[in-house]
């Protein structure tokens, strides 16, 4: 599948690169960035298989999972059923959760989405059964490639910024600290990830 590459990076690449704490982590892992897929559905799909779990497991899940489906679509999953898409190691309610957003994927899918803030695909999303806010956090940057994301509920971006801070112990300190890289927070989130894993991260 053909991947899409935010028009901003450049520039979030060249302003983080001047940034005194994410400069050197920066310099270290190259201007390379986020890219997305372009489907919205299977971004989804394999957030959810990621939800609360590392993401050498969830890589394996989703490999299992796209073997069983083909083609991760709403069809496709219509196609088969809960205990099949749980019994690729995905937990019961995650295959609910999938199955149920299949059912709904014409309401889910269908939004006017260049006209809408952040704030906006936001709220439709979290309103669908099985997407959080972290869930939806990761929509906006993977797949809607939004430049200025900031998931305080995502464990990678919390240790990631401690590894930098090592006294911003709560998630209020660490949002604070992630104001500095304002509008381009999404690349940020970027860079503290791979301080924890090397390997880029994918939805």
């Amino acid at each position: 599948m053909s991947t899409r590459a935010p028009t901003w990076w450049d520039e979030a690449h060249a302003f983080l690169l001047e940034d005194e704490l994410l400069g050197p982590v920066v310099t270290k892992f190259g201007p390379s960035g986020i890219t997305s897929r372009d489907d919205l559905f299977q971004t989804l799909i394999r957030s959810i298989v990621g939800q609360q779990i590392s993401v050498l497991a969830a890589d394996a899940i989703w490999g299992r999972l796209v073997e069983h489906l083909g083609k991760v679509t709403p069809d496709a999953v219509l196609a088969t059923d809960q205990p099949s898409i749980a019994a690729c190691g995905v937990t019961r309610p995650k295959a609910s959760y999938i199955h149920g957003l299949a059912q709904d994927a014409e309401r889910l899918l269908e939004q006017p989405w260049d006209e809408m803030s952040d704030e906006a695909i936001k709220k439709h999303l979290v309103s669908f059964r099985g997407i959080g806010p972290w869930t939806a956090e990761m929509l906006l940057m993977f797949h809607f490639l939004r430049p200025d994301v900031f998931s305080l509920g995502d464990i990678g971006l919390i240790r990631g910024t401690q590894r930098l801070v090592p006294e911003a112990e709560t998630k209020e300190q660490v949002g604070e600290i992630a104001e500095r890289w304002r509008p381009y927070r999404t690349a940020a989130a970027w860079y503290l990830w791979r301080i924890l894993d090397p390997v880029p991260v994918e939805y």
